[in-house]
């Protein structure tokens, strides 16, 4: 025993109940540890037992038995009102009034086997000597503490609402370890939000927080993700995710931009334009629009571009003249302009656009100084009751396929180009003409580069209803006369123009798609009683 007391002198505190000691304490006054049995553990362990765990000891320590993790159990002392009172370590050393000392144990008395840890918070995390409940294993539930205990640490769970309450001051045992419930993400150790009011109507507290893993299953998540926000799939493979650049992350296939087809019925009116088969882009563009004269009577609009390829941003140029056209067009005819002088202003406006592409900074041009300016080709047409306006400058045309097919067709405006010079001037015949590979190399465009803008126009009072086709060589490549034209406009076109313009791109696109197709339909209504050819 003499060996021991230098350990014993040197011992501040209780090993079991942390209680202060004095300097010649044999055993604790609280909790009653016989405290020549061992000599105190290294400071350095923990004192709080972690889901129920003993704290591992150093190596040198393993050769000496471990002091029992709280004092023996004994039967709780009856108080005067007969209810259990608890020992004085529950109370922080505070002796609990009318309540009897437990009898110390004898020396050398044999030490219990380790238990789980059930270890007092420190004095200053228990003001007013409330006692705390131990900390239960993770996920496993526990009672509600009791009246004016201190708060569990926000680290841990809360206890469950229901549990029996267990008699204030009494320190209830550690409930069993409860198996961890099955989860597809990460629990943290969060304190549950207990729902308001859950407590009054008998409802279970929420339950700690759920966290999703970081990669997702992709099964999962493509279920939970709305439609709405789905991210489009490839058009080629159906399975690969479309990059921000418009391909697929997974065949590499470049997916259709907005332009590359397009579709709009306005009234009586219709167009489609598509890309075809060998371009890269949509060069093409149209503008269709209804309004009405100043006495009330309906006019159609269609304006078809084309945008030349070998200059710059030839999309952009095609784009900016269609709309400046359009609008110059629906803004004049109500007001009481003769739709062909309108058609010649569009033209004008149309060029004007297209014109403000080219101003570029200086150093834009010092970059690319070979590059020519922006520049397309325009066609259009108005139709209002018993007349028909057409305009262009280049190599897009207009057509008129009456809807008796026993009428002949037409083709109401010439060529920009060298096959229609060459034709004019009585060098060649149309066939030969056209065969050749010079053909389609225009002499006039809409551009800065631009020789002198001449537009185009022409008026017609047709005696019959009929259609009248605007659209760009895409097109007319395929259906070159105006009896060809005629043979594949659908019969129905006047009614289904929406309808009709899907048939002729499509008859363009199984004959090669080597160009962009674009093509409107107007359709032409029946004459007024009266009304004669121009």
């Amino acid at each position: 025993m003499m060996s021991q007391m230098p350990q014993q002198a040197a011992l501040t505190k209780c090993p079991s109940c942390e209680e202060p000691l004095e300097p010649d304490d044999r055993f604790c006054g609280a909790c009653g540890y016989d405290l020549s049995v061992i000599p105190a553990r290294p400071r350095d362990e923990p004192t709080i037992a972690l889901n129920g765990s003993v704290p591992s000891r150093a190596p040198a320590d393993r050769d000496r038995p471990r002091p029992p993790s709280a004092p023996p159990a004994a039967p709780a002392w009856p108080g005067t009102d007969g209810s259990p009172v608890p020992d004085a370590s529950a109370g922080r050393g505070a002796p609990v009034r009318n309540a009897p000392v437990p009898p110390s144990p004898a020396q050398n008395a044999p030490v219990p086997p380790p238990a789980s840890r059930v270890t007092p918070a420190p004095p200053s995390s228990a003001p007013g000597g409330a006692p705390v409940p131990p900390l239960p294993a993770r996920n496993a539930p526990m009672a509600p503490p009791p009246a004016q205990a201190t708060p569990v640490p926000p680290s841990r769970t809360e206890a469950v609402p229901g549990a029996p309450a267990p008699t204030q001051g009494v320190v209830p045992p550690p409930p069993p370890a409860a198996a961890p419930a099955s989860s597809s993400g990460v629990c943290f150790d969060r304190r549950a939000q207990p729902e308001e009011g859950a407590a009054a109507a008998g409802r279970p507290a929420a339950q700690p927080d759920e966290y999703p893993l970081q990669a997702p299953d992709p099964r999962v998540a493509a279920e939970q993700q709305p439609s709405a926000g789905r991210a489009a799939v490839c058009v080629a493979c159906r399975a690969g995710r479309i990059d921000d650049d418009g391909y697929c992350e997974n065949c590499g296939h470049a997916q259709p931009r907005e332009r590359d087809h397009m579709e709009q019925e306005c009234g009586p009116v219709a167009a489609v334009s598509d890309r075809g088969l060998r371009h890269h882009r949509n060069e093409d563009a149209f503008a269709v629009g209804t309004t009405a004269l100043p006495d009330g009577s309906p006019a159609s609009v269609a304006i078809v571009c084309d945008g030349v390829s070998s200059a710059t941003r030839p999309d952009e140029a095609s784009l900016a003249a269609s709309r400046a056209a359009s609008e110059t067009l629906l803004a004049a005819l109500p007001r009481g302009t003769h739709p062909q002088q309108a058609m010649h202003d569009a033209i004008v406006a149309a060029s004007d656009a297209v014109n403000a592409l080219a101003d570029e900074p200086a150093e834009a041009r010092e970059h690319a100084p070979h590059q020519n300016a922006p520049a397309c080709t325009i066609v259009g047409a108005v139709v209002t009751a018993g007349l028909l306006i057409v305009g262009w400058v280049g190599d897009s045309r207009v057509y008129w396929v009456p809807v008796d097919r026993s009428a002949p067709a037409a083709r109401l405006t010439e060529d920009d180009s060298w096959a229609a010079q060459m034709v004019a001037a009585g060098l060649m015949v149309e066939a030969e003409a056209y065969a050749d590979q010079r053909a389609h190399a225009i002499t006039g465009w809409l551009g800065a580069d631009a020789y002198e803008l001449e537009p185009h126009t022409a008026s017609f009072k047709p005696d019959r209803p009929g259609v009248v086709v605007v659209c760009t060589d895409g097109l007319w490549n395929y259906a070159e006369s105006a009896d060809e034209m005629a043979g594949v406009v659908p019969v129905d076109a006047a009614v289904r123009p929406l309808h009709a313009a899907r048939v002729l791109v499509g008859h363009a696109l199984d004959g090669g798609g080597h160009d962009n197709v674009t093509v409107a339909l107007v359709p032409f209504p029946a004459v007024p009683q009266g009304a004669g050819p121009a």
